[in-house]
């Protein structure tokens, strides 16, 4: 498939389903999201037809599983399925919950059948935590976790269960967050949660560890560099605060997003206007430690710099291809206004749709260290039992077709922070501002000579 390939018709999600290209489950993107109708018929039908098969109360078999009991199996290799039941609640000794088995058979199909650390089951106390999430407002530390192979980063389908190999690992602390404030930083890795090893659990049985009551604590144990540190955070209502600004002086105007929520993209019009009429001409765009967030709004946000033509593709099963193309009425579009974008290891999905669609556009200087390398696409959808599933559905591509993962996008200046720099010092804000700042100085070097 190429990047050429005409655009085919995508059906839109069944409702209530939500579409993101990240894991976390804090984070989604765009809610109008579209997909393969083969993914959505497979992950979304199947998904109902097993719980519907568990539910039924009594002996469920398929005709295939013997004993003419009334299990409808949607092939038969699901006959297995309706005889093991069967099978346990013939003989096991104790009694059985039908709602425990369910969503045992739910995870297991996704942790075992699935193997894609980024797709899963979620049962109905985790959904309703994650859509909360949705609204910008949860209960938590506030840090963004996922999966990384630590010894071949591509073969994320070998980390459906995390392990020594695959690190359960921060992805960014969310700005004034507990997190921050404990200093959890980008990179670290997450061993144990209130002393109980990560190993042989899942990326959403953690979330749903560190995530609890406001006022209640959590110790996580970490693994940075060569060492191993306990820290101990208060949870509390995380309200996550989307962009932030300020002039750097009379001509350099400062925008951080902190993430893609579906009201970022006129916070983010809003305070570039600002920026706009207190003199900003040149800007630097912040995108350091932000997870990522609504696909759509990726696009609104780089459509305020990108004036025209392709912001990123996004290919699905069927040799399906969406392009997202910019919007037309960006801010920031006129090519004289200059443009870096600073981003880490935390910057995720989203943002780096964001920043490799200025990077090939030729929009913007790209300023920092690799990003995060992730450019797969979820989408959550809700199952009869209140519970739901995240499934991956597609891939997204940067305007040059070429994929972030496994190894991030790659900063046109890279800026090494040595250890034992101070906090406060940001080199890499520091060489933004200079990349700025040269062209007035190379007039003035020029005009003494």
């Amino acid at each position: 498939m190429t990047e050429q390939t005409p655009p085919l018709p995508v059906p839109d999600p069944p409702e209530g389903a939500r579409l993101l290209p990240t894991s976390p489950p804090s984070r989604a993107d765009h809610r109008d999201g579209q997909g393969s109708p083969v993914a959505w018929v497979v992950s979304l039908v199947l998904a109902s037809m097993v719980g519907a098969l568990l539910f039924a109360g009594g002996y469920l078999a398929a005709g295939a599983a013997g004993r003419g009991s009334g299990c409808a199996a949607p092939t038969e290799a699901f006959a297995a399925l309706c005889e093991a039941y069967e099978k346990l609640q013939d003989q096991f000794v104790d009694r059985l919950d039908d709602t425990t088995l369910v969503e045992g058979a739910l995870k297991g199909m996704f942790e075992y059948g699935v193997k894609d650390p980024f797709s899963g089951y979620m049962t109905p106390e985790e959904y309703q935590r994650a859509l909360g999430s949705l609204s910008g407002k949860f209960s938590g530390i506030g840090a963004e976790m996922s999966v990384k192979n630590l010894e071949n980063p591509e073969d994320l389908a070998a980390c459906s269960e995390l392990s020594e190999t695959c690190a359960l690992v921060i992805v960014a602390p969310l700005a004034d967050s507990p997190a921050e404030a404990a200093g959890i930083r980008a990179g670290d890795i997450v061993l144990a949660v209130d002393g109980v090893s990560v190993n042989g659990s899942t990326l959403q049985d953690q979330v749903g560890r560190v995530r609890g009551e406001v006022g209640t604590d959590v110790t996580l144990t970490l693994r940075r560099g060569d060492e191993t540190l306990d820290v101990t955070i208060t949870r509390a209502e995380i309200v996550q605060r989307e962009v932030s600004s300020r002039m750097i002086d009379e001509r350099i105007g400062y925008v951080a997003l902190h993430g893609f929520s579906p009201d970022s993209p006129e916070q983010f019009r809003e305070v570039l206007q600002r920026l706009l009429d207190e003199g900003a001409s040149s800007f630097v765009f912040d995108l350091r430690d932000n997870p990522g967030g609504y696909i759509d709004a990726a696009n609104e946000i780089a459509s305020e710099f990108i004036g025209s033509g392709l912001i990123f593709t996004q290919e699905s099963s069927g040799d399906q291809v969406k392009r997202w193309e910019a919007t037309g009425d960006g801010l920031l579009t006129d090519e004289s206004i200059q443009v870096v974008v600073l981003i880490n290891s935390g910057s995720a999905s989203a943002s780096e749709i964001v920043s490799a669609a200025l990077q090939d556009r030729g929009r913007a200087t790209i300023i920092g260290q690799p990003s995060y390398g992730k450019n797969t696409v979820q989408v959550w959808a809700p199952l009869e039992n209140d519970g739901g599933v995240r499934i991956t559905i597609s891939r997204w591509f940067t305007p040059d077709h070429r994929s972030v993962a496994p190894d991030g996008v790659q900063p046109d200046i890279a800026v090494e922070i040595p250890d034992g720099t101070p906090p406060e010092t940001d080199l890499i804000l520091d060489r933004a501002v200079l990349e700025l700042s040269a062209p007035t100085a190379w007039r003035l070097a020029e005009f003494a000579a």
